[in-house]
C-alpha cells in the first residue's frame, strides 16, 4: 500500500480510529489487542506517532496505519501474540534485529515474513522460553 497520510488520531473507549487526509476512516478495537484491551484509559492516551503508525512505549504495543485498512486475516503470529499477551514484541523484534514496525507488521498480518523468517521468529519465542525453563533461583 502507499504511504498513509494521517490527518486525525482518536481513541474511544473501545477503539483506536485514525482518519487519513483524503477523509477515510478506520478503527481497531482495543479487544483485539490485549495489551490495549487490559490498559486504562490514561495508559491508552499516552502513545506516540510515526509515519508508520501509533506506538504505546508504557505497554509495548504498536500498530502500523497500514494494518487498519487490511482485512484481519488469522495468522500465527497475530495468534501466538492473541494467545500470550505476556510475550514482549518489541523485546522480541530486537532479539531478532528487526525493527519493532516490521515486526508489528508481521504480526498484524499487514505484511508477510518468509517461512525462513517465520520459522527464525518462532525459534526465537522458543528459545525465550528455554532460558526461561532453566532459571533456577537459589
Amino acid at each position: 500500500m502507499d504511504t498513509i497520510f494521517i490527518d486525525k488520531v482518536w481513541l474511544t473507549e473501545t477503539a483506536v480510529w485514525i482518519r487519513t487526509v483524503d477523509g477515510k476512516e478506520a478503527c481497531e478495537n482495543f479487544n483485539e489487542y490485549p495489551r490495549l484491551k487490559y490498559a486504562t484509559p490514561e495508559q491508552r492516551s499516552h502513545y506516540t506517532l510515526s509515519a508508520e503508525g501509533i506506538h504505546w512505549e508504557e505497554l509495548d504495543e504498536d500498530l502500523c496505519f497500514d494494518g487498519f485498512f487490511h482485512e484481519k486475516k488469522q495468522n500465527p503470529l497475530y495468534q501466538l501474540f492473541i494467545t500470550h499477551p505476556e510475550l514482549n514484541a518489541s523485546a522480541i523484534a530486537r532479539r531478532l534485529g528487526l525493527s519493532q514496525s516490521l515486526f508489528a507488521q508481521y504480526i498484524s498480518g499487514s505484511k508477510k515474513p518468509s517461512k525462513e523468517r517465520l520459522e527464525e521468529i518462532l525459534e526465537t519465542i522458543r528459545s525465550i522460553g528455554r532460558d526461561l525453563a532453566n532459571i533456577h533461583v537459589a
